[in-house]
């Protein structure tokens, strides 16, 4: 597999956005985004993710040129519409705004409607927590996971993310509610692998590690079973609420067709209360506690090592994924 730079990957994707006629500015941190995530192996929702972003782009599922816009607010609850634009810069728009209540307020929360899909959840983690404050985020999807149970597809894989800050290295768990996300299950699948633990049912219903099997049977299986099933219901119940927006079951099941989703940002100042400036000690401590066991890992630690290691090294990517881009990219210059 080929490693290309930091600079080279946002440069081509700057380039592909620039083509699709969305504005400098904006073509600039999208492009930010998608490289950063492929930086921090995120690779299903960074560079592999760009193609179906794209398409989604030209048939008019997103729109390039909407903004979000404020609906109603509470203090420090603030509802926006999203306008079916650009998901990675509509989350990335509220989530900032989120941040800035909570330093104004101790916490913030903009519950966002009528969205499109925000690529890699953990970049609004990352997000909050580089500014200083914890960050939990969530969002529906289509109907995409089976409740515990059952072999149809009713609930959303709405991934949810917690950040917490630290200096020495944030906390950023970043989560679907199946064992394995289906970006994941397709880099598996594209490198040949077998997953790790079981995943998922076959067409025949058996429990497999075969992430071919599992996509073709859409039947993957629910992290700690009935849990993570009753998790993702709660949370869809949430972000529609909350935002006034679509459900899961209102949500178009075709992936390129996906759109108006409810997602939900909250930003906790931690200094607000903090007196004694005792926050990161604490978080320091729990973190050797749980180092104490020798090769045990906090969320968020494979990230950084994988970040310095494609900073240094550069980023691998798939052939056929860069290929497409670059031909994007020059049609652009």
């Amino acid at each position: 597999m080929p490693r290309i730079s930091y600079q080279e990957l946002f440069e081509a994707l700057q380039s592909a956005l620039l083509k699709l006629r969305i504005e400098p500015e904006r073509a600039s941190l999208c492009a930010r985004l998608f490289a950063e995530t492929t930086c921090d192996g995120i690779y299903s929702h960074g560079l592999n993710r760009f193609s179906l972003f794209v398409r989604t782009i030209r048939n008019g599922t997103v729109d390039i040129h909407a903004r979000p816009e404020l609906v109603g607010s509470y203090g420090a609850l603030e509802r926006w519409d999203g306008k079916f634009g650009i998901g990675n810069l509509n989350a990335y728009q509220a989530m900032d705004r989120a941040i800035e209540l909570a330093r104004r307020h101790g916490i913030g929360c903009v519950a966002l409607a009528n969205t499109n899909h925000w690529m890699r959840g953990g970049t609004y983690g990352w997000q909050a927590a580089d500014a200083g404050l914890i960050g939990i985020c969530w969002t529906n999807t289509l109907a995409n996971l089976p409740p515990w149970g059952a072999s149809d597809p009713l609930l959303g894989n709405n991934p949810l993310v917690i950040a917490v800050p630290r200096p020495e290295g944030h906390v950023v768990l970043d989560m679907a509610m199946s064992q394995f996300s289906f970006g994941r299950l397709n880099s598996y699948q594209m490198s040949g692998q077998q997953l790790p633990v079981t995943g998922g049912y076959d067409l025949e219903g058996q429990l497999t590690r075969d992430p071919a099997a599992i996509q073709k049977s859409q039947r993957p299986l629910p992290i700690g079973y009935w849990k993570g099933s009753g998790l993702a219901l709660v949370l869809d119940l949430m972000a529609a609420m909350l935002s006034g927006g679509q459900a899961t079951h209102q949500i178009p099941r075709d992936p390129e067709l996906e759109n108006g989703l409810s997602q939900n940002f909250i930003a906790i100042n931690v200094t607000a209360l903090d007196q004694n400036n005792s926050a990161a000690q604490i978080a320091d401590q729990i973190i050797e506690s749980l180092q104490a066991s020798e090769g045990v890992r906090y969320p968020g630690e494979n990230v950084l090592k994988t970040r310095r290691e494609n900073l240094e090294l550069g980023i691998p990517v798939e052939q056929s994924a860069w290929d497409e881009l670059r031909s994007l990219a020059d049609e652009a210059s």
